[in-house]
């Protein structure tokens, strides 16, 4: 912590304090002690005569300054000192280690020092005569609507169904479906959340509970009608701003994946302001000096450091990474799918923090608790009851599966079913209003349960407590009426029936400007954030420079020329090579692409959130770019200018240097543009291209601009590479070297300019420097309005078939039969549940499992490095001992990080790093990994699943490939449609998978697909890591239900579980229970009602005793959380050690690891259950129907060849037979030679987007051993043959008659072979780069410099024979320049016609034999070469496919 800088007014205060002996220090000592004894000692230390000095000098402070100043504990800024008092510090200047230890000392016990601050806060601006702000939310008559375009057929998006609605106009109809609106009449019940109250939202997925929370906080998609009013204190939506005055917490997670925890907090701090904190601050200090009142010295620092506007790093991030308890993961990264972070469950608290550190005052929670433990959902609900109850704060909170002690901590309830609100009012009265309508909640069954199950069809019978009455289903609407009628709804009438008083709401609860900071602030803020992920991805950027100066370096050695020969010939050498500079230049903006799409998500969220304006984050991208620009165009000028010879004057060298710079800016900002407009990766990539095809078509090089047709020459005038090239080649050919008069009386620079359309004169070179400034601006304004105005991708149409809207329409007119039905399909399930036997009839063989002192160790993180960290690496893992067996159902347990998935993923063999040690075995005899994988099943945390496809196609492709094959086709369907049943997934088998938080099912249907796919292998263990996470009451109950089936049927499974209800948990066996750190505190049955479980725990000194019906999971991880071990001062693993307990598991693991006499080894006699053949047949069945339902894919490179085919048919309409002298030709060789490269780099940028997605997915599958690797690269392969097929029919058919090449079959067949074989190539290409590197940007930036190679290679620029003696081995090996031999030598290499070759006559076979090195005898030479560069690649990919893993577990 820095001292205060001394200035003259601030020099009596220092002399002052060193005679009191009080000096700042630079760090915080460690220090640990309750709030409760830090406040003793605080009182005590108020009535000494020292602290009031200390605090009769800040009075006299400024007030600015006096804000910031305030006082700390000696003892914590001392390492040797004990001294007793206070010290003076500046809070803007606190470290972070001093933040932290602060934080640490205010928050010992989470719950009670929470509460305690809070109390304290209120009680001193209470002191003060000021209060809290507040916010009241209403709505009435709230009905929310959506339009859904009816289509024929099923509503999947396949490529027919796109392409039949794009020339087709449906009908658009409006529809209110109930399980996705919230639909309400005039009559219905209008709803109030007072202040001083927390909320819980309940009902089941589907229900409309998102719907109604995004309508509350003001963010419902504006494609959706909305009627009825909501207002914040009497204030209409339209006269303030709700997202201000609201925060939304989202149940998808959505952040920065390069940004730490501690990072992502404190840009949301910043973005979002204080709100009111200042002014209170600053009235509650001026009025307590008026009054002399000393506050409490801690709460004063801690006031005074929330209080201060656009800190770069504040205290209040500290604070909720402490009460969310992800404290212990601030300094780790985000992570994703590909990159390891931060667990799901931290995942989930950090998305509640980035939300619920503003300001605000009112807070619509959605699901916050998933993946979380019950004990952590237990004290962050705590702290969030605190806040509603001391600073007056508005809470509604939405969660699935609520514990009864969680439940308890709300004060009213919203139940919510088929769109409706069922009842709102005190939690309290929620039993007895069922009791008025005949439902009784019974003994030992958690009250959120009971309420989600008795509005269900299916479960509400067994609530039914008049047993002398016949029972008949209540509906949704019948409960409103009765709630209409029941006291609560009454009184709620009643007080909404009075206008809200806007003369009593404090002048600050609601938010009247849009952003929290001024636009400087938030420049600032975006601009800091930038440049913290451009250092986090400087690989990206060393990379991409490091490829340039690679290229540079090739390039000077290809265009290398003797500076002395200066003649017509090698100015066309010069021409080409300014001409590759500027290609060069421009393509490298393409990985702007990439960059982009992946972030713009993330961007349109906090954008929405109204965290800082679109321009806010797009000036900073553009400005930060410059610097990179500026290094790429003077490495490339450094490198490639004087050694390829051009002229030696400085001032056009600098010339040169400054136009690529322009040029580059130019690609960059029009790339970036491109994908903020485009959004979609592959719709991005082919966007792009086609705009680089019209750059290189319209520059000026390929086609001159008057060979350009006459309707077509204002596209010279708008191309930027027109322009460059003007520039560039006025730069070059008007210096003095170039002015030597020839015949014509014309100089030679002069005429090199005239031939290729370029006669300009010196001054355009500016003119071009403005014209390229120019597009730089549109562009950039062009990308900050796209980031403006643009929505996400997730705000969609949906689409419906007319079938399912019938299906729609008849659930609302069910008949008493239907419901007749619907009752007795709670029999079946409930004897589903009672039949040990049932759904499990395949054949297998049980498996044991046991683990012996198992530890993991990961790479220790630069950090920890730097702070020469002891270990060999950070151990995740230690001493883990137990054993899994058949017919028990095991419990993982453990507060969120202590280790379960790390132990999951451990036991199953699914670890990519770390080192791991212990003994792990399968029936007494050593795991081996691939047998394992054929006997196991492994339900991961988070879903991965094939976008494209159906719920049911998930569920058969995963029977197919992983049942033996032995069993028939029919028993699998049979299997098969019994599993789709058992997890309740037959009504919606025929719902696309989709993308999360984009299209598709919702969370918890694909939560219960992820065990349907694995239960459907019927394997001999399973693991399910968090299979009840995101799922309601009654889906989890069906979910355990199904799982104590599997247990019953003598197979082993294992399950990591967070907030299991009492009837969840004791379905369980046995339960190891483990603390952060990777322990084991727990190992064994749990006995009946958990009464063994709880008299080991109750046998340990100090630990409470569970309270009568407490669920026993939410006491266990209570008493055993790290809290509550330093308050005990104890240590439950050590305990653990040196139980009883802990040696009988020894003993049992030592008994199990031996094999039993007579036994064999597990092994199989193939390594996967279906040969080679079915594993691509399935793989193949599954690749088209991915591709068929990819129009942003497949549709739109057909559209892109399509559009590309009629313009290139049109630049060159009927030239192909005439050819009157060289130009013409060139023209032709030209256009060929940009198409080719345009093409094949569309269709590789495309395809790189589409496998990455699917690489994820195939890791997860071959990690089950559902197939080798080679077949699904084969099926990949195969798939992409017919579409590449069609491409090139499109353009052979588009093009060859608008040219009108030469007309005979053979050269017609080669023209088209030649394309397809090139455009397959492309395609390999592009997938061969995904399986060669780590990540979709690095795919890029790679395929960028190959791009480069294959363009500088192709022998067009330069031809073949005049290529370098040292690089013409590239010039063999690159397949462009095969394509273009292949084009060209197909239908001109037989040609005898004349044409003009510098003024002779010469036949074009002649010309194109000596100037390029084309041979007609060679055309089947070409052929097979073309044909075996895809054989290559595709073979390439299959190999690192299955060599290669990048995914870091």
């Amino acid at each position: 912590m820095s001292q205060f800088n001394e200035k003259p007014e601030l020099e009596s205060l220092r002399m002052e304090m060193e005679e009191i002996g009080r000096n700042i220090r630079s760090s915080f000592h460690h220090h640990a002690s309750s709030f409760r004894n830090v406040s003793d000692a605080s009182t005590t230390e108020e009535n000494d005569d020292q602290v009031e000095l200390q605090w009769a000098a800040i009075e006299r402070l400024p007030t600015f300054r006096r804000l910031r100043t305030s006082l700390v504990d000696h003892k914590l800024l001392n390492d040797s000192k004990e001294e007793e008092g206070k010290t003076l510090i500046d809070v803007t200047k606190l470290g972070s280690l001093e933040r932290r230890v602060f934080i640490d000392k205010l928050m010992t016990k989470i719950e009670d020092d929470n509460r305690m601050l809070l109390q304290k806060l209120k009680e001193r601006i209470e002191k003060v005569d000021l209060e809290f702000p507040t916010v009241e939310v209403r709505f009435q008559n709230l009905s929310v609507e959506a339009e859904f375009k009816v289509v024929d057929g099923k509503s999947l998006p396949t490529l027919w169904n796109t392409i039949k609605n794009i020339f087709s106009v449906s009908a658009v109809l409006i529809f209110s479906k109930r399980d996705n609106s919230i639909n309400q009449d005039s009559e219905e019940i209008n709803i109030s959340f007072p202040n001083i109250k927390i909320t819980l939202l309940l009902g089941p997925p589907g229900c409309g509970k998102t719907t109604l929370l995004q309508a509350l906080a003001g963010r419902l998609n504006q494609s959706l009608k909305v009627t009825g009013e909501i207002s914040y204190n009497g204030y209409k939506f339209n006269e303030f701003v709700p997202q201000k005055t609201s925060a939304y917490i989202s149940q998808y997670d959505l952040h920065i994946s390069e940004m730490t925890v501690r990072e992502t907090l404190d840009f949301s701090a910043r973005c979002q302001g204080i709100g009111s904190r200042g002014d209170i601050m600053k009235e509650v200090s001026r009025r307590e000096k008026q009054a002399g009142i000393i506050p409490e010295a801690d709460l004063d620092t801690y006031m005074k450091a929330i209080s201060v506007e656009g800190l770069k790093r504040t205290l209040q991030t500290d604070y909720m990474l402490k009460i969310l308890g992800i404290d212990i993961c601030a300094d780790t990264i985000v992570g994703n799918a590909m990159n390891r972070g931060i667990s799901g469950g931290q995942k989930r608290r950090l998305t509640t923090g980035e939300m619920i550190i503003g300001p605000t005052r009112a807070l619509f929670m959605d699901e916050i608790s998933n993946g979380l433990d019950s004990s952590t959902t237990f004290q962050i609900v705590t702290c969030l009851q605190q806040l509603a109850h001391i600073t007056d704060s508005t809470i509604l909170v939405s969660l699935l599966q609520p514990g009864p002690e969680t439940f308890d901590l709300f004060d009213d309830i919203i139940l919510m079913a088929e769109g409706n609100i069922v009842y709102h009012g005190p939690r309290s009265n929620i039993l007895e209003f069922f009791e008025h309508c005949g439902f009784k909640c019974p003994p030992r069954k958690g009250v959120a349960d009971f309420l989600q199950e008795v509005v269900s069809k299916k479960d509400q019978a067994q609530y039914w407590y008049h047993r002398h009455l016949p029972y008949s289903y209540v509906t949704v609407d019948m409960f409103i009426d009765m709630f209409r009628e029941f006291h609560i709804g009454q009184k709620l009438d009643d007080k909404l029936s009075r206008p809200f008083n806007k003369s009593e709401c404090h002048k600050n609860s609601v938010s009247f400007s849009i952003y929290s900071l001024s636009k400087w602030d938030l420049f600032k803020a975006c601009l800091a954030r930038e440049w913290l992920l451009m250092k986090r991805n400087s690989f990206l950027h060393v990379f991409k420079s490091a490829q340039l100066v690679v290229v540079a370096l090739i390039t000077m050695t290809v265009f290398i020329q003797d500076r002395d020969k200066i003649d017509a010939i090698h100015a066309k050498y010069y021409m080409s090579s300014l001409f590759y500079a500027l290609i060069r230049l421009l393509v490298n903006g393409i990985s702007e692409l990439s960059l982009m799409v992946t972030r713009l998500p993330i961007l349109y969220k906090q954008r929405d959130f109204y965290l800082y304006p679109a321009w806010a984050c797009s000036i900073p991208s553009i400005i930060l770019k410059v610097p990179f620009s500026l290094l790429d165009t003077f490495l490339w000028s450094a490198i490639t200018y004087y050694v390829i010879g051009y002229s030696p004057e400085p001032a056009r060298f600098f010339c040169h240097f400054l136009l690529l710079f322009f040029l580059h800016q130019v690609s960059t900002s029009l790339y970036r543009f491109i994908a903020s407009l485009v959004r979609n990766p592959p719709l991005a990539a082919s966007c792009g291209l086609l705009s680089s095809l019209l750059t290189f078509l319209l520059g000026g090089f390929i086609i001159p601009y008057p060979s350009l047709p006459a309707w077509l020459q204002w596209g010279f005038w708008i191309s930027p590479l027109a322009y460059a090239e003007i520039g560039i080649s006025v730069n070059e050919f008007l210096s003095p070297r170039w002015q030597q008069i020839l015949s014509s009386n014309t100089t030679l620079g002069h005429q090199v300019l005239k031939n290729h359309g370029l006669n300009f004169s010196e001054y355009f070179y500016w003119v071009s420097i403005a014209a390229l400034f120019g597009f730089w601006i549109i562009f950039n304004i062009g990308f900050t309005l796209a980031l403006t105005f643009l929505k996400s991708q997730g705000s969609s149409q949906t689409v419906i078939s007319h079938e399912q809207l019938s299906h729609q329409k008849g659930k609302d007119n069910l008949s008493n039969a239907t419901e007749e039905k619907e009752l007795r399909s709670v029999n079946i399930i409930e004897r589903l549940a009672e039949t040990k036997t049932t759904g499990m009839v395949l054949p297998f063989e049980p498996i044991t499992l046991t683990f012996e002192n198992v530890q993991y160790f990961v790479d220790i993180p630069k950090k920890l490095k730097d702070q020469d960290f002891p270990q060999k690496g950070l151990q995740l893992l230690q001493d883990i001992t137990g054993a899994f067996r058949p017919g028990i159902l095991t419990a993982l347990m453990g507060v969120t990080g202590a280790g379960k998935t790390t132990l999951m993923d451990v036991l199953s063999g699914r670890k990519t790093g770390g080192i791991i040690e212990g003994e792990v075995r399968v029936e007494g005899y050593p795991k081996v990994q691939e047998t394992y994988a054929r006997v196991s099943g492994y339900c991961e945390q988070t879903d991965i699943h094939s976008p494209q496809i159906t719920i049911e196609e998930s569920i058969i492709i995963s029977a197919w490939l992983r049942l033996p094959a032995h069993i028939d086709r029919h028993t699998k369907s049979a299997f098969i449609q019994e599993v789709l049943q058992l997890i309740e997934l037959d009504e919606i088998k025929d719902a696309l998978v989709g993308i999360p938080g984009i299209h598709g099912i919702s969370n918890e249907q694909r939560k219960r697909l992820t065990i349907a796919v694995e239960l459907v292998s019927n394997p001999s263990i399973i693991f399910m890591d968090e299979p009840t996470t995101g799922l309601d009451a009654r889906a989890a109950a069906i979910v355990m239900r199904v799982v104590k089936n599997i247990v019953h049927t003598k197979r082993t499974v294992v399950c990591t579980i967070h907030q299991p209800s009492i009837d969840i948990f004791e379905a369980f066996d046995e339960l190891i229970l483990m603390k952060i750190g990777g322990r084991m505190i727990y190992s064994g049955e749990l006995g009946q009602h958990s009464s063994k479980l709880i008299e080991y725990f109750q046998g340990i000194p100090g630990v409470p005793k569970i309270k009568e019906n407490y669920n026993p999971a939410t006491w266990m991880l209570n008493v055993t959380s790290p809290s509550t071990e330093v308050q005990l001062g104890l240590d439950f693993a050590n305990l653990y050690k040196l139980s009883s307990l802990c040696q009988k598991n020894k003993d049992l693991v030592k008994e199990l690891s031996l094999p039993a006499q007579g036994s064999k080894e597990l092994c199989f006699s193939t390594r996967f259950p279906q040969n080679g053949w079915e594993q691509f047949k399935t793989c193949l069945w599954k690749q088209q129907l991915t591709y068929q339902r990819s129009p942003k894919y497949n549709l739109v490179r057909l559209a892109f060849i399509t559009i590309s085919s009629l313009l290139f048919g049109a630049l060159l309409w009927r030239k192909g037979q005439k050819i009157d002298d060289e130009q013409d030709l060139q023209t032709v060789i030209g256009a060929i030679y940009i198409f080719v490269q345009v093409m094949g780099i569309s269709n590789s940028s495309s395809v790189i987007p589409f496998i990455s997605t699917e690489r994820t997915i195939v890791y997860r599958e071959k990690f089950a051993g559902m197939y080798s690797s080679w077949a699904y690269s084969f099926a990949q392969v195969v798939i992409e043959i017919p579409y590449s097929f069609l491409q090139a029919v499109l353009f052979s058919t588009i093009t060859y008659p608008a040219i009108n090449f030469y007309w005979s079959a053979h050269k017609v067949f080669l023209y088209l072979y030649t394309m397809f074989c090139t455009l397959l190539f492309f395609n390999y290409f592009g997938m061969l780069l995904v399986s060669l590197t780590p990540t979709y940007q690095v795919a890029s930036i790679v395929a960028s410099f190959c791009n480069t190679m294959l363009n500088l290679f192709a022998g067009f620029l330069i031809p073949g024979p005049k290529i370098p003696k040292w690089w013409i081995w590239a010039y063999w090996i690159c397949p462009t320049a095969w394509s273009l031999n292949g084009f060209i030598t197909s239908q001109y290499g037989d040609i005898e016609e004349k044409i003009i070759v510098h003024g002779e006559p010469k036949a074009i076979s002649v010309f194109l034999e000596s100037h390029y090195g084309y041979r007609y005898n060679d055309l089947p030479v070409v052929a097979i070469v073309l044909l075996a560069f895809p054989f290559f690649f595709a073979a390439a990919f299959a190999y690192a496919i299955s060599k290669l893993n990048f995914q870091k577990r």
